[in-house]
């Protein structure tokens, strides 16, 4: 069964830059129920927009916890 986490992300453009450039390749954040997850980096391409990426997401990951997918559910 797949896990569904909620997490409110606002990151600026400026700091994806640091994903692109290689130096990061983790993204930290806090679900909505008080949880710290790390996922990687690259799965935020999909839902980047000039301005960074800012909103609630969904993020789905399968038993063995990997990442499945990440989807923009509220601002």
């Amino acid at each position: 069964m797949h896990q569904r986490l909620h997490v409110v992300l606002k990151i600026p453009a400026y700091q994806l830059l640091y994903y692109y450039e290689g130096e990061v390749d983790t993204v930290v954040a806090t679900t909505t129920d008080g949880r710290i997850i790390h996922f990687p980096a690259n799965v935020l391409r999909s839902v980047v927009q000039n301005h960074g990426v800012y909103g609630m997401f969904e993020l789905v990951f399968d038993e063995n916890h990997k990442f499945v997918s990440i989807s923009r559910i509220g601002d």
